[in-house]
């Protein structure tokens, strides 16, 4: 089982920027491909990029140019830079594997564009 905690969520102005972060327990994410999801409130959860354990990475359109996701094997961890924000943003940002793994959705982060 791998527990996930993702923070670094926030209020942040159009344009800006948030640097999420998402820390795993378990030896086994060092062999899991992971990945960023995204659910607005009545909407189905997203997928927003992918990296795989050797790094190589993978964006939703929307995201590309603008979404950064970087993973560090030695600290369980993955992250992701979001940049150039807009109000569409604001939503709730999950991390898990990809596929992902049912039982270990955490709580997600909040972030919130807006003036």
């Amino acid at each position: 089982q791998v527990q996930l905690v993702e923070s670094g969520g926030g209020l942040v102005q159009p344009g800006g920027s948030l640097r999420l972060s998402c820390a795993a327990s378990g030896s086994i994410f060092k062999s899991l491909r992971m990945a960023w999801y995204r659910q607005a409130p009545g909407k189905e959860r997203d997928l927003v990029a992918t990296i795989t354990q050797g790094g190589s990475t993978y964006y939703a359109d929307a995201m590309k140019g603008r979404f950064t996701i970087s993973r560090d094997n030695a600290k369980n961890t993955v992250h992701q830079q979001l940049n150039s924000l807009q109000a569409e943003d604001t939503v709730v940002y999950y991390c898990n594997a990809n596929p992902a793994l049912r039982r270990c959705w955490g709580q997600g982060t909040q972030v919130t564009v807006s003036s």
